[in-house]
C-alpha cells in the first residue's frame, strides 16, 4: 500500500481526527494512530495535528501505509451482551440519536489499557445501514450521566456543531468537600496538561504559558451539611478536560473522592466512612437542539454512590431539580 491523500466529505465537517479514522480504517488502532501522528505520518492539509483535532470539510488528510485491512465479514460484529448492557442505559432514544445514563467507572473511550469501553460497544448496537453509532462529545471514565451518541452520520455532524458552538446547555451535580464562598458564581482560569509528582494532570497556568487554554464554569450552591459538604450545581461554559474538577479544587472545595485532584495528604480532613464511594460527578441535564428543530431535555438519575452519600446527608434530590436558571442569568 502507499500514501493516501484523502479528503474530508461536507458531511464530515467538524468530525474529530480519531473518530475519522475509526470510520475510515477502523482495523487501525487508537494506539498506533497515536504514534503515526507522533511521528508526523498523519498529517492535515500539510500540518501536524493531534487526535482530538476538528476537521474541516475540503481539507486532505495524509495517510500513511496502514497494511491491509482484515476482510469484511459481510455482517457487522454484534455482542449480544454488549447490545444489551448499552440497550439497558437508554433514558432517551430516536430515530437520530441516543442518550445513555453512563455508569461511574466505565470509559467512554479506549486507551492505554482501557479495553471495555462504550465506544469499543457501540458497533453492537448498529443502524439501518450496518454502521455503529458515533460519540459527539465526551465524559471522563469516573463521571457518570448523560452521555449522547449519534445514530447516523449525518446526525453526528449536527451535534459536532452543536456542542462546538455551546448551544448545548449540560448541567452537573457534584458533592463537594467544604462550602464554596460565595454560594454562587463564575469561575474563569487558564488550564493546561502538565506532568507533576502525581502524573500527567489539568493545573492552572497564566495566560499565555504552554498549552494553555482558556476555561469558564459557573457554580451554585444548591444544599450543604454542617458545613462540611455541599451539593453543587455546575455548567461547563467551555470543555477543557477535567475543568469542572479542577475548577472546584481551585476553589478548595474539591468534588468527593476525585482520585486526581483531591490529595487527602494536603487535606486535614477525615472521609466518614458511611459516604459513598466513587468520584461525586455526575452529568445530570442535557438540553440540545435536535435536527428537527425540537429540543431535547433530558435527566439522568444519580448513580447509586451518589445516591447513598445524598441520602446520608439528607441531600432531596427529587426535592430539586436541575436548575431552571443558570447561575450566569442571574449573576
Amino acid at each position: 500500500m502507499s500514501v493516501q491523500m484523502r479528503e474530508v466529505a461536507r458531511d464530515e465537517d467538524g468530525m474529530r481526527l480519531d473518530r475519522w479514522f475509526s470510520v475510515h480504517f477502523p482495523h487501525l488502532s487508537f494506539g498506533r494512530l497515536q504514534k503515526l501522528l507522533r511521528s508526523g505520518q498523519v498529517r492535515v492539509d500539510s500540518g501536524r495535528v493531534q487526535t482530538n483535532a476538528r476537521l474541516a470539510a475540503g481539507q486532505i488528510v495524509r495517510v500513511p501505509p496502514l497494511g491491509e485491512a482484515p476482510a469484511p465479514s459481510g455482517k457487522p460484529r454484534i455482542n449480544d451482551k454488549d447490545a444489551q448492557f448499552l440497550r439497558d442505559l437508554i433514558i432517551y432514544e430516536d430515530d437520530e440519536v441516543y442518550v445513555f445514563n453512563k455508569p461511574h467507572g466505565l470509559a467512554v473511550q479506549g486507551g492505554s489499557g482501557t479495553r471495555r469501553h462504550i465506544d469499543g460497544m457501540l458497533k453492537s448496537l448498529p443502524n439501518k445501514k450496518g454502521e455503529p453509532p458515533r460519540l459527539v462529545h465526551r465524559l471522563d471514565r469516573d463521571t457518570s450521566g448523560c452521555l449522547l451518541v449519534a445514530k447516523t452520520r449525518a446526525a453526528a455532524s449536527h451535534f459536532g456543531t452543536v456542542f462546538r458552538s455551546r448551544a448545548a446547555r449540560k448541567i452537573y451535580w457534584a458533592v463537594v468537600v467544604g462550602v464554596p464562598s460565595p454560594r454562587q458564581g463564575r469561575i474563569s482560569c487558564f488550564l493546561a496538561r502538565q506532568a507533576t509528582q502525581d502524573g500527567e494532570q489539568m493545573v492552572v497556568v497564566e495566560n499565555g504559558a504552554e498549552g494553555a487554554q482558556h476555561s469558564v464554569s459557573y457554580y451554585s450552591v444548591t444544599d450543604s451539611a454542617a458545613h462540611q459538604f455541599a451539593w453543587v450545581t455546575l455548567k461547563p461554559v467551555t470543555g477543557r478536560t477535567h475543568q469542572l474538577r479542577v475548577h472546584m479544587t481551585e476553589l478548595g472545595t474539591p468534588i468527593l473522592d476525585d482520585p486526581r485532584y483531591f490529595n487527602l495528604d494536603n487535606w486535614n480532613w477525615e472521609r466518614p466512612d458511611e459516604l459513598g464511594g466513587g468520584l461525586h460527578l455526575h452529568a445530570r441535564r442535557l438540553a440540545i437542539p435536535l435536527r428537527s428543530g425540537q429540543r431535547l431535555d433530558i435527566t439522568a438519575p444519580l448513580p447509586p454512590h451518589m445516591k447513598q452519600t445524598f441520602d446520608t446527608l439528607g441531600f432531596d434530590a427529587n426535592r430539586y431539580d436541575a436548575q431552571t436558571a443558570d447561575p450566569e442569568e442571574e449573576a
